[in-house]
């Protein structure tokens, strides 16, 4: 259980790579079709944005919940991912691959650490 934290975070990342492969590997026309639905039902791009940045969440929220057995932790890794895209993507705009995971990382184990401690 000390390293609770740790553990999370690494699911979480695990969570968003696989994400990533299933929505741009196999799923890729879909989701762009999805996309556009969405976009047409919406007032604005920002809008847009946010829904995709929800869905993703959604996915990590089971992905984690399914991993540790526990909405709770689910709900937080989704949470703090959510977040943490929103606010990256707006003050950081671009990023490569490993810069961006490490960000996640690192703060996301920072989350984790002050809400299950050390």
């Amino acid at each position: 259980m000390h390293l609770l934290w740790f553990y999370v975070a690494i699911v979480l990342a695990i969570s968003d790579e696989i994400h990533s492969r299933i929505v741009w590997g196999y799923v890729r026309d879909f989701y762009i079709v999805f996309g556009g639905i969405i976009s047409s039902s919406l007032d604005s791009v920002m809008e847009t944005w946010i829904v995709h940045e929800g869905l993703e969440a959604l996915f990590h929220m089971i992905f984690v919940s399914i991993v540790f057995f526990s909405l709770k932790i689910g709900f937080l890794a989704a949470l703090i991912h959510f977040l943490l895209d929103v606010s990256h993507s707006i003050v950081i705009r671009h990023m490569p691959w490993l810069p961006h995971r490490a960000l996640h990382f690192v703060i996301e184990c920072l989350f984790f650490i002050a809400v299950f401690g050390l």
